[in-house]
């Protein structure tokens, strides 16, 4: 995992956070990773920041899940409510459920009309692959190829980032992302497409038809691919054209993180047929699910039992509820558009006087720096400059993460109440971490 603690280094560490860590690697096994050279213990969090055992405080510019802000308090009132008069699960008639789902399906285009609902981002892909093959009588999917789409089995199968020794499905094919720096704009979408043929063509001839193309419409596992919007269009259209679906993986993307539009794919000018939601969508409640035509998911609901027991809780779709009311009531879809190109113009300048940021793309509150070094004029990943940058922004107490296949990308990925003071922070505390590697 890029940007991941090595617990050899665990006595170098003060003894409240080695025993921490010797507690943490002993109960819960070598699977669970801390992030940087020096793990934070948090004990707090509010708004945008976060706060150590030692009261210090932190900016949080990584953190998508608490969408809203740290306990926002509306949200936590919403849960706590509902937690007091019944919590139970969907066999039962629940007004909120019912009214959570006309507010979240209102925000779609048509025909995306109706709601199923799961608790992680990871079951309401899963759920999502097996509606698609259902409807469509088909096997393949296509992802792009550093997508991270979740940890069952079914969709681990198609998520390449997850590293080479969880290997993808055979009826799995990937396809590359146009390069920033040799594929112009008004090639990124013939680019894209060709991509797209060639992994439709492979299937075919190993007797593959696709049921679905999925990926998260801003590519965030792969780097963060942006522009130029509708650059997605053509390879969708090839998909469809050979009896495939287009899944939109908006767990990251939506819920106005892109600023511009509510979700993700609507910048692309396209409609999916099944988006998929997750951690943003409860500020941290365990609440995902699917969003799709009922035309698509007709025959699942014919021939597919399907019930999860807590998915779509009444306590989880109060606060989803909630969450929705505090992106309209605080603009938060303006906000995020507006700190975003703030951000972006800001880490445009601090790059220009700087060789080792290549490109910075974004849109909204999700932006990606490359860091790169030159090899004969020509711009390289530079993964170590990369994962150096994240680790000088934690020791200015500035929350941040790394993306794409070298981990050479700052992913910046802040709750949407941001604001332009915070923004204003990020950027000085940046200008100094780079003065330090």
């Amino acid at each position: 995992m890029v940007n991941s603690f090595d617990p050899a280094k665990t006595s170098e560490l003060n003894s409240d956070l080695a025993k921490l860590i010797e507690r943490r690697s002993k109960v819960l096994g070598p699977s669970y990773k801390l992030f940087y050279d020096e793990p934070i213990h948090f004990v707090r969090g509010e708004g945008v920041r976060l706060y150590d055992a030692d009261g210090v405080e932190y900016l949080d510019a990584y953190n998508n899940v608490p969408s809203v802000g740290h306990c926002h308090p509306r949200v936590v009132e919403a849960q706590a409510k509902q937690a007091s008069i019944l919590n139970t699960h969907t066999r039962y008639l629940s007004e909120v459920v019912l009214t959570y789902a006309e507010r979240l399906t209102a925000t779609f285009p048509a025909p995306l009309t109706s709601a199923m609902f799961t608790c992680t981002g990871s079951e309401a892909n899963d759920l999502a692959f097996r509606i698609a093959q259902t409807h469509t009588g088909n096997t393949g999917f296509i992802v792009s190829s550093n997508g991270y789409h979740g940890i069952t089995s079914a969709v681990a199968e198609a998520s390449p980032s997850l590293g080479q020794h969880v290997p993808l499905g055979h009826h799995v094919r990937t396809v590359d992302l146009p390069d920033p720096y040799s594929d112009e704009s008004f090639r990124a979408e013939s680019c894209f497409a060709a991509n797209v043929e060639s992994a439709i063509d492979d299937m075919a001839r190993h007797g593959i038809r696709p049921a679905a193309i999925v990926f998260d419409t801003i590519f965030s596992s792969d780097g963060i691919f942006t522009h130029p919007p509708g650059f997605i269009k053509k390879g969708m259209e090839l998909v469809r054209k050979a009896g495939g679906l287009f899944i939109a993986d908006e767990v990251q993307p939506g819920f106005s993180r892109t600023g511009d539009t509510m979700w993700g794919f609507q910048r692309h000018g396209v409609t999916p047929d099944i988006v998929t939601l997750g951690k943003p969508m409860g500020n941290g409640m365990p609440i995902a699910g699917v969003v799709a035509d009922p035309d698509t998911l007709r025959l699942f609901g014919r021939t597919a039992r399907y019930f999860n027991t807590f998915g779509g809780n009444p306590v989880c779709c109060a606060a989803a509820l909630a969450v929705l009311d505090v992106i309209r009531d605080e603009s938060l879809q303006e906000n995020s558009q507006r700190v975003g190109k703030y951000l972006i113009d800001g880490l445009r300048q601090i790059a220009a006087q700087d060789e080792r940021i290549g490109y910075v793309r974004g849109a909204g509150l999700f932006i990606g720096v490359d860091f790169v070094k030159q090899d004969n004029g020509i711009p390289k990943p530079d993964p170590e400059v990369g994962l150096a940058m994240v680790n000088r922004l934690r020791e200015q107490r500035v929350l941040i993460g790394a993306s794409g296949t070298h981990g050479h990308v700052l992913k910046i990925r802040p709750p949407l109440p941001f604001s332009m003071n915070d923004a204003e922070e990020f950027l000085d505390k940046t200008t100094k971490a780079l003065h330090n590697l």
